[in-house]
């Protein structure tokens, strides 16, 4: 990102420092980068370049180094497919922030790309630059110009598609479900020239190592994870949960203690991080939304969105609506 802002002429110190991010911390490969101001610096630099299209502004800046020992495990697989599968195993170790999905469709695959905020929206630019990212570096592993069958992003149709069609090379659709590129089974059966079989194991077992250091609020994570899984059921209880961990209901309260949580906060925190993600798409309906989030009637979801956001359902959309509406016009 640092150096995408520095090929458009920003001041990147300037940047970080107004984001609340301090530059110095770029050298720390283990440092976790805030959701919140990591959207605040995409903003920044659309609005000091006047250019929304800033993310796709230097398509060729991605390199391995950039994904760490994820991007040497991709590098080292047999073929497209299963590099990205080694990318969703060990994504943790390059982002908290980003979920990232193979889904099939008939003659290929979706790979998709999911961001969490916090209080603040996600901006398309994220999107753009993470997609953008994956496919060049997906072109570096092939050896040649991947092309995407197509493209999708969940965002209005920007005034100026041409960076699109210069960065993607494919048809694009917006106001779309979901932001992602199609790839043939083809082209995801591709040898890739940069397999090491020898070195396979040995990257696996590194980015193992890596990923295990993240894993403090392990079962935190995992419970979340599974109360996601379970909430359009209703309000799961917590032996459920614990059973699809393979814990018994005594060691999952225990080791959510440990992570100074509790099994109701926990419940809670998954619904306000869901509804602030669905009330974003206004697509997706408020009954919807109170059936993902497992609630048995609206009554009691609009006492819960007072409670995090202080709004209710319908102001707090139309926040995110407001919010939406000054990135894509910047």
């Amino acid at each position: 990102m640092a150096s995408t802002f520095a090929s458009q002429g920003l001041n990147v110190a300037s940047l970080f420092t107004d984001a609340g991010l301090s530059l110095d911390l770029l050298d720390q490969t283990d440092q976790r980068w805030p959701t919140d101001q990591v959207s605040l610096l995409w903003q920044l630099a659309a609005e000091r370049t006047a250019n929304p299209a800033v993310a796709l502004a230097n398509p060729h800046l991605a390199r391995p180094d950039h994904y760490g020992i994820v991007g040497y495990a991709m590098m080292s697989s047999p073929d497209l497919l299963t590099g990205l599968g080694r990318l969703i195993r060990y994504l943790r170790i390059v982002s908290d922030a980003a979920t990232i999905s193979l889904v099939a469709e008939q003659g290929g695959r979706w790979v998709r790309l999911d961001l969490s905020g916090g209080d603040r929206a996600v901006p398309r630019q994220r999107y753009e630059y993470g997609l953008l990212t994956l496919l060049t570096f997906c072109r570096w592993m092939l050896g040649h110009s991947l092309r995407p069958q197509s493209a999708s992003f969940s965002f209005p149709v920007p005034a100026d598609i041409s960076p699109y069609v210069e960065a993607f090379g494919c048809p694009l659709s917006f106001e779309a479900k979901s932001n992602g590129f199609f790839v043939t089974e083809k082209d995801l059966s591709s040898k890739l020239p940069t397999a090491i079989p020898q070195l396979a194991d040995l990257h696996d077992r590194m980015a193992g190592l890596a990923l295990s250091k993240l894993e403090g609020p392990q079962t935190t994570r995992r419970g979340q994870e599974a109360i996601m899984r379970r909430l359009q059921d209703g309000s799961p209880r917590r032996s459920q949960i614990a059973s699809d961990l393979g814990l018994s209901d005594h060691t999952f309260q225990r080791r959510l203690s440990d992570e100074a949580t509790s099994f109701t906060e926990l419940v809670d925190e998954t619904r306000r991080e869901l509804a602030h993600r669905h009330l974003s798409d206004p697509q997706t309906s408020l009954s919807e939304i109170v059936y993902l989030l497992g609630y048995s009637d609206q009554s009691t979801f609009f006492r819960a969105c007072l409670r995090w956001f202080g709004r209710s359902p319908g102001e707090h959309r139309v926040r995110l609506g407001l919010d939406r509406a000054s990135q894509v016009g910047v």
